[in-house]
């Protein structure tokens, strides 16, 4: 793509925090830093990724087909270490071009949620890479794209609000007949989902929670009831896992424990918001 329109797309990803109008508006888009291989300077670019749980993301170097692997491919291979924006975290990543089955699966699973991606194979003599991208670990809380702490909670509520709408589109999407499997990559997405939220309440139960006991002594019926709020969620969300990995599960069944997931969990952060943001601002 143009620089000017990669830059229209990140000035944009950057204002709105990874949400994008337009034919991007339902996509899942990072912005990834990589440094060049032959001037070492650093280039942003907007890329497609795939969920790909145990802390990693998969993007395919398909280059809309192009006969040349794009720009930022190339600088990966020499510069593996690399920067995610995903708009609510900014993290350090290590670059791994899949090799062999594990690229061919990757890739197949990528085919089954886009066919675009099988027509940007076809149109080239190349195989397309396919690139895990692996969070690279560091002590202390994350890097939250926010201002505030106040702040950084609404960011990283609104992240699961979106995530969760887009397995709810990608259920519903090709699905209406009732018959056809859930496929891999909805799997995927759905315990990758599970996990960050479950690493996010995990989050709150051990370290905001406390620090605003001891700030707030007054706000202990609030958090006890989001630490109970927090329990019936995790229910929920080990009752969709259950689900998705179970074999042959019928599309319905997996909407209806998403749906029921999608009520109770906006109720919840939606309370939490209200409750706890003025307190964080406050600190």
């Amino acid at each position: 793509m143009p620089n000017d329109f990669n830059q229209q797309i990140i000035d944009e990803f950057r204002t709105h925090r990874g949400r994008l109008g337009g034919p991007f508006e339902n996509a899942r888009l990072i912005l990834l830093t990589t440094t060049g291989a032959r001037t070492g300077t650093p280039h942003t670019t907007p890329v497609a990724y795939l969920p790909d749980g145990d802390g990693r993301i998969l993007v395919i170097a398909s280059a809309g087909g192009s006969p040349r692997h794009p720009d930022w491919f190339r600088n990966l291979l020499a510069h593996p270490r690399v920067t995610v924006e995903s708009g609510a975290f900014t993290y350090e990543a290590r670059a791994v071009v899949l090799e062999g089955e594990a690229r061919d699966q990757a890739f197949a699973r990528a085919m089954e949620g886009d066919p675009g991606w099988a027509a940007y194979q076809e149109k080239t003599q190349r195989v397309i890479p396919v690139v895990a991208l692996h969070e690279i670990a560091h002590d202390g809380p994350p890097n939250i794209d926010a201002g505030s702490m106040g702040e950084a909670i609404k960011v990283v509520h609104d992240a699961l609000r979106r995530e969760l709408a887009l397995i709810r589109k990608e259920m519903a999407s090709g699905r209406k007949g009732g018959g056809a499997p859930l496929g891999v990559q909805l799997r995927v997405n759905c315990l990758t989902f599970c996990q960050g939220l479950h690493n996010h309440h995990t989050g709150e139960d051990r370290g905001m929670f406390p620090l605003l006991a001891g700030r707030h002594p007054e706000a202990a019926p609030v958090l006890a009831r989001l630490r109970e709020e927090h329990e019936r969620i995790a229910a929920l969300v080990e009752d969709l896992r259950r689900t998705v990995t179970a074999e042959a599960t019928a599309p319905a069944t997996a909407r209806a424990e998403v749906e029921r997931l999608t009520v109770e969990l906006e109720a919840h952060l939606t309370y939490e918001e209200e409750q706890l943001i003025p307190l964080l601002d406050a600190l």
